[in-house]
């Protein structure tokens, strides 16, 4: 097995893990800790890295997530956690594979309006669900109902089913 490169890994995945982190740390100064603290565990472990249990980017996405819940489990303990961190059987290499802007417009143009709009706001504008909720006067239960749907027609249609 040969060890993958640090820095091309570095150079793959820091935008994608920020994004991620941003989207569930609200300060900039916490989510660029975060994402260096990521990629330290990744540089300091990658010889423990098998890429016959998981792919490079799972394995990357599972570090990041764990490490953003350590960061809430330490400096928000009474805080509840971003709705939005799935849990480990939801962890997918196609969560950080790099679309084309155009594919992702495709595949949100054939969405229904309202799942379209959700997805729009949680992403573009990283709202949470609950803002959301308020923002389109409907029940954050709905609300992320209609986010479940959205993604699931999101990864079929981008062929990730």
């Amino acid at each position: 097995m040969t060890t993958p490169d640090v820095g091309q890994i570095y150079t793959d995945y820091h935008g994608k893990v920020m994004g991620y982190i941003r989207a569930r740390v609200q300060s900039a100064a916490d989510a660029e800790d975060l994402c260096s603290d990521v990629f330290e565990k990744v540089f300091l472990k990658i010889g423990d890295y098998d890429s016959e249990k998981s792919a490079l980017s799972t394995w990357i996405f599972t570090i990041t997530r764990n490490t953003v819940i350590d960061f809430f489990r330490r400096n928000h303990p009474s805080d509840e956690l971003d709705e939005n961190i799935p849990d480990d059987s939801e962890v997918d290499a196609a969560l950080l594979r790099t679309e084309t802007l155009s594919e992702l417009a495709m595949a949100l143009r054939h969405l229904p309006a309202q799942f379209a709009e959700i997805v729009v706001l949680r992403y573009y504008d990283n709202k949470p669900l609950t803002e959301i909720a308020d923002r389109l006067g409907i029940s954050y239960g709905a609300v992320k109902l209609r986010h479940q749907a959205a993604l699931k027609a999101l990864r079929e249609a981008l062929g990730e089913n």
